[in-house]
């Protein structure tokens, strides 16, 4: 063992035992729970409502297949069968067609993948209380209380999920957030993963950087020109290097990660900064021509985000706009309410509209957003009270 393997195995940690669950494929496995008969076959998720499987005379389903999309939507996830293909979350669909063109292609269902996410979330809690909600398909929980022997733990909340919706987890357990992080990527799918500071040279050292959550794209790059691609090879890389291509606090940390230390807690709770609801269009749509469309699409989105607000108890008093227009331009605009706080589905529509007029709109538009900050708790008869429908609101400009 050589000396920086030393440094690692003798790091001091509090004994603490922190779990990554992650969903495996959620949204396909969610979509499989209702076609079971695509199991084992490519699928992708990225269709529209008019991509809904069609029902034929004596019940059998018919699917839309890939190489029958046309349009600019993305893929929001596939199933293991189709990554085999290359095709991975956020390509767009036409590219995915032409790698897979006889794949399965089903419409998004978020309804039906929030669902499924509440309900594994519940199961875990009555087993290990501790949790902290990062996303839709996944959480980290402090198992460092429970007297449980970690493998057992595992398989206990792992058949828990599967008997309560019928779908599948990988797991990583470590005595931090950062390697639990890693682990439960390690065995996928439906795999477990226990690391100890004592595996960080064997297991954890051999990966790529980008490996480590809060290495994105761009410090990759900029890693790979410094002929910095493993992890190993970042815990070896000096200081000073570091420091001068990334800054003083950022150095700091990529030396702490690539040697498996992360001191963050599993924060049980933690307060939203904003809520908001976004739509790209599937062609560009102009303000003039397309002025009904858009009005619609404008006043759906403010009913939804009111209603986020009410579901998860919180009123807010900052409403926030997002353009992205045909040349991929975005502009954002907020307006803050001189009255109290609202989840009001027409207070926010009438805020997004001052916001809209802000914006010279002169060019066709592909995405458009609605955001709603500053936010603080309601009690549930103040959301009930501020909620609303979207009878009465105005039009799109």
């Amino acid at each position: 063992m050589n000396n920086l393997e030393q440094n690692v195995t003798q790091q001091s940690t509090a004994q603490r035992r922190i779990a990554h669950l992650d969903m495996d494929a959620f949204y396909a496995s969610v979509e499989l729970l209702r076609y079971p008969e695509l199991r084992g076959q490519p699928v992708v998720i990225g269709g529209r409502s008019e991509h809904q499987p069609v029902v034929q005379a004596g019940g059998r389903r018919q699917f839309y297949r890939l190489r029958d999309y046309a349009g600019r939507g993305v893929i929001t996830t596939a199933t293991y069968e189709a990554r085999t293909f290359g095709i991975a979350s956020g390509m767009g669909v036409m590219k995915a067609a032409q790698l897979a063109p006889d794949a399965i292609l089903l419409p998004v269902d978020f309804d039906a993948y929030r669902h499924y996410s509440r309900q594994f979330k519940v199961t875990v809690a009555v087993i290990a209380p501790q949790i902290e909600d990062t996303g839709i398909d996944e959480i980290y929980i402090d198992l460092s209380d429970l007297p449980d022997e970690t493998l057992v733990l595992a398989q206990r909340i792992r058949q828990a999920i599967r008997d309560a919706t019928g779908l599948t987890c990988s797991m990583g357990i470590a005595p931090n957030k950062l390697l639990a992080k890693i682990g439960s990527d390690l065995n996928k799918p439906d795999g477990v993963a226990i690391l100890d500071m004592s595996d960080v040279p064997s297991r954890i050292w051999p990966l790529p950087v980008q490996k480590i959550n809060g290495i994105g794209p761009k410090a990759t790059k900029k890693l790979a020109a410094l002929n910095i691609r493993t992890i190993a090879e970042l815990a070896q890389a000096d200081a000073g290097l570091l420091q001068l291509h990334f800054g003083r606090s950022y150095a700091a940390w990529l030396h702490a990660v690539s040697h498996g230390i992360d001191h963050r807690p599993v924060q049980t709770h933690c307060e939203p900064k904003s809520i908001s609801r976004e739509t790209t269009f599937e062609r560009d749509l102009h303000p003039r021509s397309d002025r009904e469309a858009l009005s619609e699409i404008f006043t759906a989105l403010c009913v939804q985000v009111a209603a986020d607000l009410k579901r998860k108890g919180y009123i807010g008093r900052t409403i926030g706009i997002k353009l992205r227009f045909e040349d991929f331009h975005t502009v954002t605009r907020d307006f803050t309410l001189t009255t109290a706080h609202t989840a009001d589905a027409g207070q926010i529509r009438r805020a997004a509209g001052e916001c809209l007029r802000r914006i010279p709109l002169t060019k066709k538009l592909r995405l458009l957003g609605v955001r709603v900050s500053a936010l603080r708790p309601a009690h549930a008869a103040a959301a009930e009270e501020h909620y609303s429908t979207q009878r009465e609101l105005p039009l799109f400009f």
